[in-house]
């Protein structure tokens, strides 16, 4: 009897899943490094850096509201902003991304970009670009980009870092990280728990939770959601956050001081989220009485 080799229908079709993720994996990686360099090349002044990451009939444009209110939209050969790159010039243009949406059927790709615009480091206007890619055989190429400007809602850099400092901690908690969680505390910092007497110092809460941070994990929570504000100097930060946690929805909230080291977490508040139509069966469960 002669033997056939052949692939059962349900290992092709995840083989095909795979390799079809890993390729558009690979081209969103590519396609996400094309527009660093562009915004890396200009913030260096280089417009070697970027000449070959357009084709040659690209061009930028703006949709912008006037004065009058009115929905205006201006545009120019890439040519034109690429020399402006090159141009010698005593300040730096620093367009900060804070996000890639990224759509690909190639050889064609459509990318939304959050930005926010810096001059030096005061802030010029936000908005979002829109860049039109196509792929060619030497990689992909800008064709186009479209940006809208604002001056108010914009992202700014300290709003990153503050991010990426709450990211970071509550990841230095769920990998059982002492050093990095209480490090990112100052030396005076509050932490007030979900338990009506949990009100730690932040040293006494290193040595009550030793033994917690001897296991691989300390407690995992996830964020949600984060709302950021700043006082008017940039040296000051306030939060609050919604977190997925063990004990359900929490809520935190906190203080933030810029120091010499960068930026700490002064107080942090940890609230259990209880839905108001569970109030009842929560006073209940803790044997208190609702209060008239």
């Amino acid at each position: 009897m002669q033997k056939y080799n052949f692939i059962p229908l349900c290992l092709l079709s995840m083989l095909t899943f795979l390799a079809s993720n890993t390729l558009c994996s690979q081209n969103e990686s590519e396609i996400t490094k094309v527009i660093d360099r562009l915004f890396d090349g200009m913030r260096a002044g280089d417009s070697t850096m970027v000449t070959d990451l357009f084709t040659p009939e690209a061009a930028l444009s703006s949709v912008i509201v006037n004065k009058d209110k009115q929905v205006v939209k201006k545009g120019s050969p890439a040519s034109r902003f690429i020399s402006a790159i090159g141009q010698p010039r005593t300040d730096v243009w620093d367009e900060q991304i804070w996000s890639y949406d990224i759509k690909i059927d190639e050889p064609m790709a459509q990318v939304w970009t959050e930005y926010t615009f810096y001059v030096n480091d005061d802030l010029s206007h936000c908005g979002v670009n829109v860049f039109e890619m196509i792929h060619l055989s030497d990689g992909w190429k800008i064709s186009n980009i479209t940006d809208t400007r604002r001056k108010t809602n914009c992202k700014t850099k300290e709003e990153r870092d503050i991010n990426t400092l709450m990211d970071n901690w509550h990841l230095a908690a769920a990998n059982a990280d002492e050093d990095i969680f209480f490090g990112s505390m100052t030396n005076d910092a509050v932490y007030i728990g979900t338990d009506a007497t949990e009100r730690w110092l932040r040293d006494e809460m290193r040595e009550w939770s030793k033994e917690i941070f001897e296991r691989e994990s300390a407690w995992a929570f996830s964020t949600l959601s984060r709302n950021v504000q700043l006082s008017e100097d940039g040296k000051i930060g306030w939060f609050d956050e919604l977190l997925d946690t063990w004990m359900g929805d929490c809520r935190g909230s906190g203080v933030i001081v810029m120091t010499e080291e960068g930026w700490k977490i002064r107080h942090y508040h940890l609230a259990m989220a209880v839905p108001n139509d569970q109030v009842d069966g929560y006073l209940e469960l803790i044997g208190k009485p609702r209060k008239k």
